[in-house]
């Protein structure tokens, strides 16, 4: 389930992205006064490996661009009232919606590397990415939630043929399937949210899921700046008082709960 607030023009974003190559330090871990960061660039954002999953899912990846079939889609956004659903065809969707290779596979290090063992993604989608994570250690839950019912079809379908099986899909809109849910988990280890690309739901998210973190807990939101909401959304959340550390990659923002650094730190690094 994606919403999106009015996005920046892509003149726009080639400026934002142009602010961000130039402000940011570079990949590599010079100069990066964490260790915890350091270790994060050395051994995750540049771990250049293919690991064993990449290639199939990537096919998977490849098959649903060529896939013409059309899904009605129910809309949870603001424009439901007017157009309460819509028609998109998986290829149109797995070409303009589904997080880019790069992204998708920086995920799953992330999580062969930290081992979470509950994690969590608001935006299944086709579930490229919801693979990704869930592939990363089979032996570990992945609860992923997706508004649409026929494209939460298409995902369940994606993860059989992945052969994985450590994939719970919550189906429905996340105003109501996400408190229930977060009534049942003890603890989320890992996030990744993407979902209602607006300022108020973004910050929503945090705030629900914010009592069930701990200082271990890894937050990652998409496209922290698509537009001037989901900017406005970012600085809000990566100044919260529980927030120590923050990484911005431009297409995602990540944040931390860690206690070892007294000071909040904030990075933006080139990827």
């Amino acid at each position: 389930m994606l919403t999106f607030a009015a996005m920046y023009s892509k003149l726009q974003l080639l400026k934002k992205f142009i602010q961000y190559r130039v402000a940011a330090s570079n990949g590599k871990g010079h100069g990066v006064h964490s260790p915890f960061v350091y270790e994060f660039i050395r051994h995750v954002l540049n771990d250049d490996r293919t690991y064993y999953c990449y290639q199939q899912i990537e096919q998977l990846r490849e098959k649903l661009k060529q896939d013409d079939r059309v899904l009605t889609i129910e809309d949870f956004g603001a424009g439901s009232r007017v157009n309460p659903h819509y028609e998109r065809s998986v290829s149109s969707i797995a070409k303009s919606a589904l997080k880019q290779k790069k992204f998708s596979q920086l995920l799953f290090r992330m999580i062969n590397y930290y081992r979470p063992q509950t994690t969590l993604e608001l935006g299944t989608s086709l579930g490229i990415t919801t693979a990704y994570l869930a592939a990363a250690d089979t032996g570990a839950k992945v609860i992923t939630m997706e508004g649409a019912q026929a494209v939460a079809d298409v995902a369940r379908k994606n993860f059989q043929s992945l052969n994985l099986h450590n994939i719970s899909l919550v189906q429905g809109n996340f105003d109501d399937t996400l408190p229930p849910l977060l009534q049942q988990l003890p603890v989320i280890d890992f996030a990744f949210i993407d979902g209602n690309h607006r300022k108020d739901p973004t910050v929503n998210y945090y705030h629900k899921l914010l009592p069930k973190t701990n200082a271990n807990s890894i937050l990652i939101f998409d496209d922290i700046h698509w537009s001037e909401e989901m900017e406005a959304a970012w600085e809000y959340i990566k100044n919260q008082e529980a927030v120590t550390l923050s990484i911005d990659l431009f297409f995602i923002g990540i944040v931390f709960f860690r206690k070892e650094s007294k000071v909040k730190q904030h990075f933006t690094i080139k990827y």
